[in-house]
C-alpha cells in the first residue's frame, strides 16, 4: 500500500483537530448519552452544542460514566418527599453524521446499564429502594436546516460558522429495569418522544445557543401496584452559553427552565406541575486527534415538586471516517 505523503498526512492532521471545534455530533451524544442513563432524558437535560456543523460520513463511539444525587432524574413529578437517591450508570453510544437536503444531520443510539440505592418518604412512609439494570435505551435524529451545509472533510477545513437553525426528534424506549411493586425504578415503564427546535450563533470565539421543546409521553400502565398514569406534556427552555479555546477545548455554561408534566393516577389529578429551573457547565478536552474526554455537571436551582437532584458525568469519545 502506498504511503501517504507528508502534505496528506499533515492535512488530515489539521482537519482532525477542526473536528473537535464544533462536532454536532459528539457533543449531542456526550450529553444525551449521559443524561438518558441518568434517566434525565426528558425536559430537564441540558444539551450545549446540539446544533451545528460536522463532516459528513463521520462515526463516533463513546462511553462514560454518570452519577445522580437527590432526587429521582427520570421522573420529577413522583409524590416523594425529602429523596436521597443515587444512581451510578455506565453507558456505550454510537453516532453518524449524514446529509439531509444538502445540510448536515445525525442519528445516534445510546444504551445504559444504572445501579439505583436510597432512601425517601412517601406518603408519610420511609421507604428504600434498590435495583440494578438496563436502562431505557434512546435514540435521537437531529437535522439542520439553515447554516450547516453538507460538506466533505476537504471542504470542512474552510467553513466559518454563522447562524445554524435545527430541529430533533428523541424517543426513549421502555426498555428499562421496571418492578410495578415500587415506586422508583431504573426504566420509566413508558415511551418518551421529545421534539426541539433549536438555533445557534457564533460571536467570535464565543457560540451563544438556545433551543425550545416539548415532550410528551405515553401511558405507564403499570404504576405502583399496576395502576394507570398519565403525565401532561412537558415544555421546556434552554440557554447556552459556549467558549472555545483552540480546536477542541471548549467550556459552556447554560440553563433550562421546564414546566409542566402534570400527571394523572386512575383518574385522579395530582398536585405536581412541575415550573422548575436547572444550571449546568460542560467542559471538552481532546486528548488525541480522534479522542477526547467532556466533564458535565447540572444542579436543580428550584424546583416546585421538590425533587431536585445534582448529576456529574464522565464521558470519552472516539471518531473515525473512512476517507
Amino acid at each position: 500500500m502506498k504511503e501517504p505523503s507528508i502534505n496528506t498526512r499533515a492535512t488530515r492532521e489539521t482537519l482532525l483537530a477542526r473536528l473537535f471545534a464544533g462536532l454536532s455530533v459528539a457533543r449531542c451524544i456526550a450529553v444525551l448519552g449521559v443524561l438518558l442513563v441518568a434517566g434525565t432524558a426528558r425536559a430537564q437535560s441540558i444539551d450545549p452544542r446540539s446544533y451545528s456543523n460536522a463532516p459528513i460520513g463521520i462515526d463516533f463511539l463513546l462511553s462514560g460514566v454518570v452519577r445522580s444525587n437527590g432526587g429521582v432524574p427520570s421522573d420529577p413529578a413522583l409524590p416523594l418527599t425529602d429523596p436521597k437517591l443515587e444512581v451510578w450508570s455506565g453507558f456505550v453510544g454510537f453516532a453518524h453524521v449524514f446529509e439531509l437536503a444538502g445540510q448536515s444531520g445525525n442519528w445516534a443510539l445510546i444504551v445504559p446499564y444504572s445501579y439505583l440505592s436510597g432512601d425517601a418518604n412517601y406518603l408519610g412512609q420511609h421507604v428504600t429502594r434498590e435495583q440494578s439494570g438496563g436502562g431505557d435505551i434512546l435514540a435521537r435524529v437531529t437535522v439542520n436546516l439553515i447554516g450547516a451545509p453538507a460538506l466533505n472533510p476537504k471542504e470542512f477545513a474552510s467553513y466559518r460558522q454563522d447562524l445554524i437553525v435545527g430541529a430533533s426528534l428523541a424517543v426513549s424506549a421502555p426498555t428499562g429495569a421496571y418492578d410495578d411493586a415500587n415506586l422508583v425504578n431504573i426504566g420509566a415503564n413508558r415511551w418518551m418522544i421529545k421534539s426541539e427546535l433549536g438555533a445557534s450563533k457564533a460571536v467570535g470565539d464565543w457560540i451563544l445557543e438556545t433551543s425550545g421543546a416539548v415532550t410528551i409521553f405515553t401511558n405507564n400502565d403499570a404504576f405502583s401496584g399496576g395502576h394507570v398514569r398519565e403525565q401532561d406534556p412537558i415544555y421546556s427552555l434552554q440557554l447556552h452559553a459556549i467558549y472555545t479555546f483552540r480546536p477542541g477545548l471548549w467550556v459552556s455554561g447554560s440553563v433550562t427552565y421546564y414546566n409542566g408534566g402534570r400527571t394523572t393516577v386512575d383518574g385522579v389529578l395530582a398536585d405536581n406541575l412541575q415550573d422548575n429551573w436547572r444550571a449546568g457547565a460542560t467542559l471538552s478536552v481532546p486528548l488525541t486527534r480522534a479522542q477526547s474526554v467532556k466533564l458535565s455537571g447540572s444542579n436543580g436551582v428550584s424546583a416546585r415538586t421538590g425533587n431536585n437532584f445534582s448529576l456529574l458525568a464522565l464521558s470519552w469519545q472516539l471518531l473515525w471516517d473512512a476517507w
